[in-house]
């Protein structure tokens, strides 16, 4: 019996380590190696799959013009090899500088997203444990307060991604506010305002303390700021000037490594022509993808995800019910059970 369940701990512990499994934790979707493989790989591939053709023949038809002899005179420059070579150097760091820029912008997201989910759990949890009600109608107002915490995420999601909100917000929020959103300029911004100014009106109402109201009215500030930063990562791209100064060694690269390929592999130079240009075009590919990091490929932050993640969780926190009795009572029968 225990080395059945050594066997099973052991499944399960490879399982998790698989790209699968992690694939899965991260995106929320369920699907096999081969899908989730095929899935990256062509959302890169699509962007560079015409330049790899291109080099590909490129490189068949140095090797048939070195087959004919047309190349005598080019074979005698000696130094051809080492050109390459350094060039070869040079794109390795930008390549690297490149990758690395573009993961910390990725990263940066991540950590924003990340931030905004823990600070609208608190500030949910602020709203309907802090503030006061006195009948059903303070119960509704302050649900409806709380819902455009999740709302505000949803809101920042589209405007990230320059999309004009969709009934998904609508959800989250009234008929009449749903519609004030969508003719607004900035949807985020504006949901800001109704949960500081809901806060507000409970402070004039005396059902938050002054102390309350700053702890809450602080939790809607980092949501902007949250808001903010990541505009800023949107706003401010790689300066161009390193894409251009890349092509252009990248296109002499490409030009030149063919001529000092062939007298070693002869008919081989177009498929590794292939090869080279793939991992070299797929890896700023994938650069290029991800320094963007709030769109809707493949290998962009999951927005999705995390959003519907944290309308489950605030969805959760409103069925709760402040000052139960029966929470306490619960709680000291447990108590009671375990002495």
């Amino acid at each position: 019996m225990s080395k059945l369940s050594n066997s099973q701990n052991n499944k399960q512990i490879l399982t998790s380590r698989s790209f699968q499994e992690k694939y899965s934790i991260y995106s929320g979707e369920n699907k096999t190696a081969l899908d989730v493989i095929l899935s990256l790989k062509n959302s890169i591939l699509q962007g560079v799959l015409t330049w790899i053709v291109f080099c590909g023949m490129y490189g068949f038809l140095v090797a048939l013009a070195n087959h004919y002899g047309l190349l005598s005179q080019v074979n005698d420059i000696k130094s051809l090899p080492k050109i390459a070579l350094t060039l070869n150097f040079v794109l390795s760091l930008l390549l690297a500088f490149r990758t690395n820029t573009a993961h910390g912008r990725f990263w940066e997201g991540r950590k924003q997203w990340g931030a905004m989910v823990n600070v609208s759990r608190n500030l949910v949890r602020g709203i309907w444990v802090k503030i006061d009600e006195h009948d059903a109608r303070d119960r509704m107002k302050k649900r409806a307060a709380a819902l455009l915490v999740p709302a505000f995420a949803v809101a920042m999601k589209y405007h990230l991604r320059r999309e004009r909100v969709n009934p998904e917000l609508g959800n989250l929020m009234s008929v009449t506010r749903y519609r004030r959103i969508k003719q607004v300029d900035h949807p985020p911004l504006e949901i800001a305002f109704w949960l500081s100014d809901y806060l507000q009106e409970q402070y004039k109402n005396n059902k938050l303390s002054i102390f309350q109201l700053e702890s809450l009215q602080a939790d809607v500030d980092r949501m902007v700021d949250i808001l903010g930063a990541c505009e800023r990562i949107l706003k401010t791209p790689v300066p161009i000037v390193y894409a251009i100064v890349f092509k252009i060694l990248l296109a002499v690269y490409f030009v030149l490594l063919p001529f000092s390929l062939v007298q070693g592999i002869n008919w081989w130079t177009g498929p590794a022509m292939v090869f080279i240009s793939l991992i070299i075009l797929s890896i700023n590919e994938i650069g290029t993808e991800i320094e963007e990091p709030f769109g809707r490929d493949p290998n962009d932050l999951p927005l999705d995800f995390i959003c519907n993640g944290l309308v489950k969780n605030i969805q959760h926190l409103l069925t709760l019910d402040p000052d139960s009795p029966y929470i306490y009572k619960d709680f000291y029968v447990e108590d009671r059970k375990v002495a």
